[in-house]
């Protein structure tokens, strides 16, 4: 588990980002171009990339725009019609709208910091907190910031990249993109890694996120991220529904974890919830084991009513050791690789 990341760190192999750094985008102009010709410029791109990256070829030097310039236009075309999220709300963040998460075109950070408190693999990890969310957990434990969009400081890539760059000196193992949700900041991410320039070849970077992302994003995500630190939630969608205001979500996030699988690296949080051991936990580690087995498994028992939680009975409370046990069992039964 987590062999190209340990790699990185290493310094046996650069990140993914700096590769797509290292590959043409194939053309000199890309301001002219329709999004239909700039995916189809990145098609052929990433062909270059994964070769790259499975070592049958070596990097060499690229004169702009690169791979990585090219996703960082392609998600500023997105912006204009907004479908970084599944929920495809289609609001013109660049003209000023904002969609459901409430993200406009420009990004709010809530907080960044060395974290300690992230899985033992990635700390210290340079975490950035970004402001907005989309989805509404009633047990939101980030409420202050998820549920308000304009919570925090506009978003620079350049001084975020150079917040990266200090981390690094500091110590820190990857970058981090958090939340809220990372998914509405994913233009502004992209540009903060593409400041980075060689200074970023021996640092991962990390999504942090709840999974309800777009193809397109996906897509754009391909080649840049090495780990994928996501939440899988829930086992049906009704719980979704109910809970997070989310449709589709097994669909969609079952999904998204297949394209990470091929992608990179995963590390999977399952936070299990008070009652929800059958519904939830249990169909996700079976779907789990079944299609991404030896998938890295965080098995969380975090869960404290927060937020909104009070208003929904079944929630309101903490786990019992029987529904510790249970989930752990099962896991077991199944041949999850626990952390």
């Amino acid at each position: 588990m987590l062999d190209y990341y340990l790699s990185v760190l290493e310094g046996k192999r650069p990140a993914r980002h700096w590769l797509a750094s290292r590959v043409a985008a194939g053309a000199d102009d890309l301001s002219g171009m329709t999004e239909k010709e700039l995916w189809s410029l990145h098609h052929s791109a990433m062909e270059e990339h994964r070769a790259l990256v499975r070592g049958e070829k070596e990097p060499g030097s690229v004169r702009s725009p690169s791979l990585l310039d090219l996703k960082v236009v392609l998600a500023r075309r997105i912006l204009s019609s907004c479908r970084m999220c599944e929920r495809r709300c289609g609001a013109d963040r660049a003209a000023g709208e904002r969609g459901y998460c409430g993200v406009g075109a420009e990004s709010r950070v809530a907080s960044m910091f060395l974290h300690f408190g992230e899985e033992p693999e990635l700390v210290p990890s340079h975490t950035i907190f970004f402001s907005g969310c989309t989805f509404r957990c009633v047990y939101c434990q980030n409420w202050d910031i998820a549920m308000d969009a304009r919570a925090g400081s506009p978003a620079d890539p350049d001084l975020l990249a150079r917040s990266l760059r200090e981390g690094l000196r500091q110590g820190s193992r990857n970058a981090n993109f958090v939340g809220g949700n990372p998914d509405p900041n994913l233009h502004v991410i992209l540009e903060t890694i593409s400041w980075l320039g060689d200074d970023g070849k021996r640092l991962p970077m990390v999504w942090n996120s709840n999974m309800y992302t777009s193809k397109e994003a996906m897509r754009l995500l391909d080649g840049v991220m090495d780990v994928y630190l996501a939440d899988f939630r829930y086992g049906n969608d009704a719980c979704a529904a109910r809970y997070s205001e989310v449709e589709r979500y097994f669909e969609v996030v079952s999904r998204n974890f297949l394209l990470a699988h091929r992608q990179g690296e995963i590390m999977l949080r399952q936070l299990l919830l008070p009652g929800h051991l059958e519904c939830c936990t249990a169909r996700i580690m079976t779907w789990v084991a079944e299609n991404i087995p030896g998938t890295y498994f965080n098995l969380m028992f975090q869960y404290r009513p927060e937020y909104r939680a009070a208003l929904y009975p079944e929630l309101d409370r903490r786990l019992t050791g029987e529904e510790k046990r249970e989930a752990l069992g099962l896991a077991r039964r199944l041949g999850l690789a626990l952390d």
